[in-house]
């Protein structure tokens, strides 16, 4: 359970499903998917998808390794045309293509 006082924190990139209730003090990592009606009363790690109640990771969206490596790009942090113009390669989780744009940066 989160500690008592401690902010809710909602990271990057997050789906929250209809009817989803996040518990105070509880963080969602990036790229997190709660599904619709779940009830998050703990921590979610980068890029897992969560149900149920109490809510469970049912499973990782990409290997620890992609997952690092999306947050490190933090595309979600690049000038908007920027991510227009590479929509399809973060859509596609492109890693390659995605670092050569973060390279700017």
């Amino acid at each position: 359970m989160p500690a008592p006082g401690k902010d809710t924190v909602i990271g990057h990139d997050v789906w929250i499903g209809q009817g989803a209730r996040i518990l105070p003090g509880v963080t969602l990592g990036n790229g997190v998917i709660v599904g619709a009606g779940a009830v998050v009363c703990a921590d979610v790690p980068d890029y897992c998808i969560v149900a149920g109640n109490p809510a469970r990771i049912i499973r990782r969206r990409f290997s620890p390794s992609d997952a690092a490596a999306l947050c490190e790009i933090a595309w979600w942090r690049w000038p908007i045309e920027d991510i227009l113009a590479n929509e399809q390669e973060i859509s596609g989780a492109d890693i390659s293509a995605l670092r050569t744009v973060a390279a700017r940066y």
